[in-house]
């Protein structure tokens, strides 16, 4: 089936919007579906470039990891990709059924397609990796991101009682309070006086929320751990970006000298199953507006040129194949 889409082919260079031929369905449960709009995440960025740890490095690929699109019976669906299957940014794609949750036609495409893959690394973090408990407080590290932006819109949903939003954006930041953040903390490049300011806010969290990694998130992790009163009491450490670094150096009394639990919230460390479970009333909040989104829809035609546009801070792309 001849298709048109935006093909990588070669992790050098964006895609092009170009035809494709898309393989026909092979299972019982693989469908074709009309795709509407598909996210420019993050994700959709490192995966398209052969950098993401999923990335199998086979060529040409067509890129993606989520969307909107409508089934051949009329119905519109939130889908998310098959790794083994070919990627969302086209025209056509073929989807698993069962990785397909209902829409109701009222909804914003384009907001669910932006919001959707940058809320659930924290939703299913805060319900499936270590659930919250209510009146529990958190720590969003990287709270000036789109995803770490709804990371504070989601644990408040879901029950936290105090949210601290940690980033470098000092605009931003200041944001932060109008979504939920009780208290903020910048990211600065003093050291000492970040250390001070993260232990001052932050040291008696419950969870933390890890966009970062690298040497703030090092950082983080022995300003908490010192300047928490209680070092018996549990901190769980949920690491899901490493918007600043792939490695951290952590010494040894970091895990021996503290109730600290790391550990690591993406693809592998949740089923795609519990994902999926998931999705349903994810999909309902962002839809009633439980999770704001700032989302810009931009023609699925000129992708090229759009992948190497400066990002808009605050704003989420969606690439879209017609009028939505």
């Amino acid at each position: 089936m001849d298709i048109t889409a935006a093909v990588v082919r070669s992790f050098d260079h964006p895609p092009r919007y170009e035809s494709f031929d898309l393989p026909a369905t092979t299972g019982e449960d693989e469908v074709v579906l009309d795709v509407l709009a598909v996210g420019l995440h993050p994700r959709v960025r490192t995966g398209a470039s052969g950098r993401h740890y999923t990335s199998t490095g086979k060529l040409p690929m067509v890129p993606g990891v989520d969307g909107v699109g409508r089934l051949s019976d009329g119905h519109l669906v939130y889908f998310v990709a098959d790794d083994e299957l070919t990627g969302p940014m086209a025209t056509r794609t073929v989807v698993d059924a069962r990785r397909c949750i209902p829409l109701p036609e009222t909804v914003d495409v384009v907001k669910v397609a932006a919001a959707m893959n940058p809320a659930m690394s924290s939703w299913v973090a805060l319900r499936r990796r270590v659930p919250i408990q209510p009146g529990q407080s958190v720590l969003v590290l990287g709270a000036t991101g789109n995803a770490g932006q709804m990371a504070i819109q989601v644990a408040k949903r879901l029950g936290a009682g105090r949210v601290v939003g940690a980033g470098r954006d000092r605009e931003r930041l200041a944001l932060l309070p109008k979504i939920g953040a009780d208290a903020t903390v910048a990211l600065t490049d003093d050291a000492n006086a970040t250390d001070a300011a993260l232990a001052e806010a932050a040291a008696e969290v419950d969870l933390v929320i890890d966009y970062l990694w690298g040497k703030p998130a090092a950082s983080a992790i022995m300003a908490l751990l010192l300047g928490r009163s209680d070092r018996g009491r549990e901190l769980n450490w949920i690491q899901i970006g490493a918007m600043a670094g792939p490695t951290i150096e952590l010494p040894s009394v970091a895990l021996r000298s503290a109730n600290f639990r790391l550990q690591g919230n993406g693809q592998g460390a949740v089923s795609a199953r519990a994902y999926l479970q998931e999705l349903p009333s994810l999909t309902n909040e962002i839809d009633r507006g439980g999770i704001a989104v700032t989302a810009r829809a931009l023609p699925l035609a000129d992708v090229e040129s759009v992948w190497t546009a400066t990002e808009v801070p605050g704003v989420r792309t969606v690439l879209v194949t017609g009028e939505v």
